[in-house]
């Protein structure tokens, strides 16, 4: 084991493995990547270590919508601007900043940190369903827009959510995909999200 540390390959081994972690990391990125830290400075190292770890001790979910927040409600539940009577549900924070780059959507969002998929061991219980019930219960929303992405997965989620509102009086609508099946929200461009948004149908 020493002469695997001394050699250094054991270390940078490692670090490539965590940064292989990250979603889209290949190994071969992941080994670039060690390797571009390891000409970091001390101090460099450190700093970059050290916000990893503050985000990691102090992003949380936001105690409404549920997206990631360094505050108790994050600014958009904050914003008194925000119309409080729409609710855009999505799969995860990123969708929340592909929505915000448009610059349209006025309304607020719910953030399920997931989409229901059995074969993987994600049902229902899994995702922030309750907390988007107790939001609803309220009597200020009005309408909540299923914007999870045009995949099995994220159909299914969306079917499933919405049998849960309908019967409260819920209008529940899906958007307007000008996106094949199985595209990703996160990587469309503003203008074809704000097309989605703006003719979205009712389900």
């Amino acid at each position: 084991m020493a002469a695997e540390n001394s050699s250094g390959a054991l270390p940078l081994t490692l670090l490539a493995e965590q940064f292989a972690k990250l979603p889209g990391i290949g190994m071969k990125t992941a080994q670039r990547l060690a390797y571009s830290v390891m000409s970091y400075s001390d101090d460099e190292a450190k700093a970059f270590a050290d916000a990893i770890l503050y985000a990691h001790k102090t992003v949380h979910a936001c105690s409404v919508c549920q997206n990631l927040t360094d505050k108790p409600v994050c600014p958009i539940c904050s914003d008194e601007k925000r119309d409080r009577s729409v609710i855009c549900v999505v799969e995860g924070p990123k969708d929340v900043s592909a929505f915000e780059r448009t610059r349209e959507y006025k309304g607020l969002y719910h953030v399920l940190h997931g989409l229901i998929s059995p074969i993987d061991g994600v049902t229902p219980d899994k995702l922030r369903i309750t907390e988007l019930l107790k939001r609803i219960q309220g009597g200020e929303v009005r309408e909540v827009i299923m914007a999870t992405n045009p995949t099995p997965e994220g159909e299914a989620t969306a079917m499933y959510i919405s049998r849960l509102l309908k019967p409260l009086g819920i209008r529940v609508t899906r958007l307007a995909f000008g996106l094949p099946m199985g595209a990703i929200l996160e990587y469309a461009d503003e203008v074809t999200l704000y097309k989605a948004l703006e003719n979205r149908n009712e389900i």
